[in-house]
């Protein structure tokens, strides 16, 4: 046999050297698109922080179709669009990142935890026509660039922390443009004039810059964009009059106006039937006009009838200036007085022939002795890692809740009771009242409070027995904005805020009327600090506890933003909060079901089925509003989330339209049970 191959051989050895030489020359992407989406928009978009688990499926070593958040076209336009409906387009769609012709369309990461910036390049996609980054952490300036991509139609920037002004360039793609918002940013500024001043938005249909910090007179350019069904100002720093031209709008369907600083009189146009006074709150009291109140006026007056009426009011105001300056501080001597009082009036009850100890009685606590708390008959209702709750019954037959705090978790007397007593002061129709505290010989300590016989939000929504009231849409949101409003007041309505701690659904009481009420408020300030962490711990274990949060010392405002975020997502999905898959019985993790709800374009079926009963439009129902609030709440960095106050007003704001409509449930009796909201 020859030492040498023959020639079918050395041609077979020479053609598998070539392919494999080909292969190996042409595993690169070719495609211009996925190679700025690698090179350039990904590291751009990840920033600093860790891997993204989104931005980490933009692999060459996977299907297009597994890249997250992005739709291709193989031929250049949407005609052509890359199918990812079946496991063969998946499998053949594997080496299209070679494709030179390969063309981005469209990128959508709502809630993906995106914590870069927004790169000049996106503006450099010749076919991209949607950009969906809303709910994000993103920060710096929105790039001039991006007004020069040729095909961009939808724009959501919405949600993040951008700062800046709003780029001019954006108005260049007012030839396509349908949807921009970027609502819930830090832009500043006047919003800039396009450079054609008749440019008119003729495709445009969602227009929403709420939420920013945005200056000046109304744009008055806006109203020549006469195909606008949703129009949003809100929350910003507008002053001036409101144009005559907005009232062209025949198509408007929605008109948030509101927390301005809008004055004069309103444009006939909105006299009529389509916009509440609802869309106008918060601006100067000089706005007027229907639906607000009438603007004033003087008719038949004469300039010296005008002249004495002022004289008379200004004379009028200094006599009433001076009777009320002696008024105030009269009021105010005995207000000191009286809070005074009220100090001293802190009552201890003393046994000093039992030494049982000693009870301080708080407002709406005054009737309670004693011996009522001692003797009371205990039933217990539940037992947490620092002590027990008991429904205690007092001898007169009423009820009460004690919650007795487990040796050794408590701090000692000196540091509880300035934390009692700020506690105590506490009063909200949302937060169950302190109405005294025990104080026993032995260390032993009791919070009392009024007992409420009603379930728990947690069981509410996750307990199977029949007996369930329903718990659609309206019900469900009045808790959400019950538990919104308590925890603001914690943080903003009380002379020295107070952090909840512990905000998670069976720390919320809800009676018969679906008022809810928060309860163990401020508990983790009363114990020690070991005791105090395995509380950040649990709410680890339960999906609450906010991804900054190592040890309850740190636990603040934001944190409870968080906590009531996931609370906020338990709601409208009904499952459990966790850290596992939500399967038998284990919690979820509910930001990354919604995400991946949101990618897979099925955002509508993340709802829990009793909350989608009657409701039409879950976006004028404030369904969707209300689902990116939550995922805005739960923003993996703590300075992008919202504050209470901005909750409470998204969600009142974002109200179901039936919230006066009388709702009737069947109830396990059969008789119908009636109430209003």
């Amino acid at each position: 046999m020859s030492p040498f191959p023959s020639k079918t051989a050395t041609f077979s050895l020479f053609f598998i050297f070539v392919f494999a030489l080909s292969s190996f020359s042409s595993s690169q992407p070719t495609s211009p698109d996925v190679l700025l989406l690698l090179n350039t928009i990904r590291p751009a978009l990840e920033g600093a922080a860790a891997a993204n688990a989104e931005l980490s499926s933009w692999n060459t070593s996977l299907p297009l179709c597994l890249w997250r958040g992005l739709r291709w076209s193989a031929g250049g336009s949407a005609a052509s669009a890359l199918r990812c409906d079946n496991d063969s387009a998946l499998r053949s769609n594997l080496s299209l990142s070679l494709e030179p012709s390969l063309r981005l369309l469209s990128i959508r990461l709502p809630a993906a935890a995106l914590a870069g910036s927004l790169p000049p390049e996106l503006g450099q996609f010749s076919f991209l026509e949607a950009l969906y980054l809303g709910v994000n952490s993103l920060k710096g300036t929105i790039p001039l660039e991006l007004g020069n991509a040729p095909a961009l139609a939808e724009l959501d920037l919405a949600e993040n922390a951008l700062d800046g002004a709003l780029p001019p360039s954006i108005w260049n793609l007012c030839g396509r443009l349908i949807l921009l918002r970027v609502h819930g940013n830090n832009l500043s500024g006047n919003v800039p004039d396009p450079a054609d001043p008749s440019e008119t938005c003729a495709r445009l249909r969602v227009l929403d810059l709420g939420r920013n910090r945005f200056q000046g007179p109304f744009p008055e350019f806006i109203g020549g964009f006469r195909e606008l069904t949703d129009l949003d100002l809100s929350s910003n720093n507008f002053s001036g009059s409101i144009p005559d031209s907005i009232g062209g709008f025949r198509n408007l369907q929605r008109l948030n106006l509101t927390y301005n600083n809008f004055t004069g009189p309103l444009p006939a146009s909105f006299q009529d039937s389509r916009f509440t006074a609802e869309a106008f709150q918060g601006n100067n009291p000089g706005l007027c006009g229907r639906p607000l109140d009438r603007c004033g006026s003087s008719p038949g007056l004469s300039s010296g009838a005008i002249a004495g009426i002022v004289i008379g009011l200004l004379a009028g105001a200094v006599v009433l200036a001076s009777v009320s300056i002696g008024w105030v501080q009269g009021r105010n001597r005995r207000n000191r007085a009286r809070q005074t009082e009220e100090e001293e009036e802190i009552v201890f009850e003393e046994d000093g022939n039992s030494g049982d100890g000693r009870l301080m009685l708080f407002q709406g606590g005054e009737h309670l002795t004693l011996n009522d708390v001692l003797n009371a008959t205990g039933q217990v209702m539940e037992k947490t890692s620092y002590g027990t709750v008991y429904k205690a019954k007092l001898t007169d037959g009423g009820n009460i809740t004690l919650r007795l705090l487990r040796e050794g978790t408590c701090k000692d007397q000196a540091e509880c009771l300035p934390v009692v007593r700020q506690l105590a002061r506490v009063r909200h129709e949302n937060l169950v009242a302190l109405r005294a505290f025990y104080q026993g010989n032995r260390g032993e300590k009791l919070l009392v409070g009024d007992y409420h016989p009603n379930r728990t939000l947690h069981d509410l929504l996750h307990d199977t027995r029949a007996g369930k009231p329903l718990l659609n849409w309206t019900r469900r949101h009045k808790i959400a904005v019950g538990v919104a409003r308590g925890l603001a007041h914690l943080h903003a309505g009380l002379e020295t805020p107070v952090t909840h701690g512990n905000v998670r659904s069976k720390n919320v009481l809800v009676d018969e009327f679906f008022v809810p009420r928060l309860t163990e408020f401020g508990i983790d300030k009363l114990l020690v600090a070991a005791v105090a962490d395995e509380m950040v711990s649990a709410a680890k274990a339960d999906g609450y506890k906010a991804p900054e949060l190592q040890r309850m010392k740190k636990c603040n405002a934001r944190t409870d933003v968080y906590s009531f975020g996931i609370l906020l997502l338990e709601i409208l999905l009904g499952k459990k909060p966790g850290k596992g898959t939500g399967k038998e019985g284990d919690g979820a993790d509910l930001p990354a079901v919604v995400k991946a709800a949101v990618l897979e374009e099925a955002t509508m079926e993340v709802f829990d089925m009793e909350v989608m009963k009657g409701v039409k439009s879950p976006m004028e129902e404030g369904l969707v509003q209300a689902l990116k609030l939550a995922m805005g709440c739960c923003a993996p960095v703590a300075a992008v989330r919202p504050d209470m106050s901005e909750v409470v007003k998204q969600l009142e704001e974002n109200r179901p339209r039936n919230r006066y409509k009388l709702c009737i449930d069947l109830s396990t009796d059969g008789e119908i049970e009636h109430f209003f909201l």
